[in-house]
């Protein structure tokens, strides 16, 4: 069986939203679903005289059931063919999505959420997630965009590989361009001391030419389908990125790499863009184990 897509739910109208496009994902991968809920009991706050800690168990399992079977029902929905499975957990978020994603095609979230995933985007489970999950991890906006260019950024490391070789398998499966961008050095172009640098920008950039057009050649072979847009820009990758992805469908990143974007998911960087990417954000982790 085709390894699954996950998606985490947590009733929320974000939730839903990500049900959504992880359904429609499934559907053109030929993939299951699962559809996890996790939530902990409350150690406080409910007198034992009125509620049995039985009860307020039984209590969140059926808010978790009701939850799932909604975001099943919009998954049939949209993908009627896609097989749904739900399952309710007794978990942290963050640890019951990181062991789901073992041996997982993708691992999708919502934007923000309610109850188990209250606070997604600013706390620690996306990060998290995005930092130990063995699959990609994707983050959809609340907007889901039919058209658009998938942009990759690229630098040049083996997580860049990855994310090229992603983004090249969506690009071709929706049918739509790709726009691969790199960005140097965000160093030299904001330092103060920029000035003290004698820097041929003509030269660099036609380095960066050069470079970009190694990484995509042996994908461009495999996909003669994609089409491929190349763009070289000196500003921090962060900005290059958002600005490249303001009509995108999908921003591809590796979880983290080497010149421009080092340390991707540890820095400002990777909170960046995990806060203001303006479509939904996949971040690919080497396939080699490596956290």
């Amino acid at each position: 069986m085709s390894a699954p897509i996950v998606v985490g739910v947590d009733g929320s109208a974000s939730a839903l939203t990500a049900v959504e496009w992880a359904a429609g994902e499934a559907a053109r991968h030929r993939a299951p679903l699962k559809l996890v809920h996790a939530y902990l009991l409350p150690v406080r706050g409910y007198p034992e005289i009125v509620l049995t800690g039985h009860e307020v168990r039984e209590a969140f399992e059926k808010q978790g059931r009701q939850w799932v079977d909604q975001a099943a029902a919009a998954a049939r929905e949209v993908a009627p063919g896609v097989e749904v499975e739900t399952s309710v957990v007794v978990d942290r978020p963050a640890a019951a999505l990181i062991a789901a994603s073992h041996g997982a095609r993708l691992v999708v979230l919502g934007s923000r959420g309610l109850g188990g995933f209250s606070g997604l985007l600013v706390g620690s489970v996306a990060v998290a997630v995005t930092a130990h999950g063995e699959s990609p991890v994707v983050v959809v906006r609340d907007d889901i965009r039919r058209d658009g260019a998938v942009v990759v950024g690229v630098d040049g490391s083996p997580t860049s590989e990855e994310a090229i070789a992603f983004a090249f398998a969506e690009a071709s499966l929706l049918g739509a361009p790709l726009t691969a961008v790199i960005a140097w050095t965000d160093f030299l172009v904001d330092s103060a001391y920029h000035s003290r640098f004698t820097v041929d920008w003509s030269q660099v950039e036609d380095e960066q030419l050069r470079l970009l057009a190694e990484r995509l050649a042996g994908w461009q072979e495999k996909y003669p389908d994609v089409s491929v847009d190349r763009v070289v820009v000196h500003d921090r990758p962060v900005r290059a990125l958002i600005e490249a992805a303001g009509d995108a469908r999908l921003l591809v990143v590796g979880s983290h790499g080497t010149g421009g974007f080092t340390g991707m998911l540890l820095g400002s960087t990777s909170q960046a863009l995990i806060h203001h990417a303006p479509c939904p954000l996949a971040v690919v982790r080497p396939t080699t184990g490596e956290h």
